[in-house]
């Protein structure tokens, strides 16, 4: 089946890929953040920013459809089997047809809707450019922990390398500066058919547990954009703690 939109071919739509199981929250696009789940919470962040119809949650779970179109968002079943949600939003690309495809994480439930823009506008410019964010990091404890993947870039703003581990370092492993992923990409769909063009992940994709290195490691640029230190991404439960303490502080709790 394919999804068009008035039968034409659109410059950009929003994925937002929310699989039920993980391996460290089990379920988490449903955990219920002060009231709201969190994938509901990703949704109406980037409802500020675009209209409902250029959104589409990408999922495998009949239990977050469910919610979702409660909500009235588009929804597209996926597969299980997707490796990750790179691999499921090349799944849609298959289905609803744009120039480009921006990916927000379904666990970006703060995600700053002033970075969406920002990337909308980078897109323009930049249109055959995989994009991602990244953010500064200020303290030591989040520049060591391996949950918070963390980048280089170039003076040119190329993604040089992305890592769990606490890069840049130095001799006397003293944190000096650092930077940090956020979780918003865009991908031209030529650049999708070459991500999965290989079969499962690549090796350092697959050591560091951060999908788009496979770019990377397949030969393609990544323009890095600098974007607000806003985003929480939320992979266990002190995230979870720290995001609730958030929302109450921002009254991220209307629509």
């Amino acid at each position: 089946m394919e999804y068009k939109l008035k039968n034409k071919k659109l410059n950009f739509i929003i994925v937002i890929p929310a699989r039920f199981a993980s391996s460290r929250l089990q379920g988490k696009p449903l955990i219920d953040l002060n009231g709201i789940p969190m994938i509901i919470r990703t949704y109406r962040q980037c409802l500020k920013v675009v209209s409902s119809k250029y959104i589409y949650i990408a999922t495998d779970s009949q239990l977050i459809k469910k919610v979702c179109v409660k909500e009235k968002a588009q929804v597209i079943m996926t597969s299980s089997k997707c490796l990750t949600g790179t691999d499921r939003v090349a799944e849609v690309s298959k289905k609803v047809h744009a120039k480009t495809y921006i990916n927000v994480q379904g666990d970006e439930p703060i995600f700053n809707p002033a970075d969406l823009k920002l990337l909308i506008k980078k897109i323009k410019k930049h249109p055959n450019d995989i994009i991602t964010g990244y953010c500064g990091i200020e303290d030591s404890k989040t520049h060591k922990d391996p949950n918070i993947p963390k980048v280089v870039v170039r003076p040119d703003g190329r993604l040089l390398y992305a890592s769990r581990a606490p890069i840049p370092s130095n001799k006397a492993l003293k944190f000096i500066k650092g930077w940090r992923q956020v979780c918003a990409y865009a991908f031209p769909k030529k650049t999708l058919k070459i991500f999965t063009s290989v079969r499962g992940k690549t090796e350092l994709e697959k050591m560091e547990d951060i999908e788009y290195l496979r770019f990377l490691e397949l030969g393609l640029e990544v323009r890095a954009i600098k974007m607000s230190k806003m985003s929480i991404a939320v992979d266990t439960k002190h995230d979870v703690v720290l995001v609730k303490k958030k929302i109450s502080k921002l009254k991220l709790n209307k629509k």
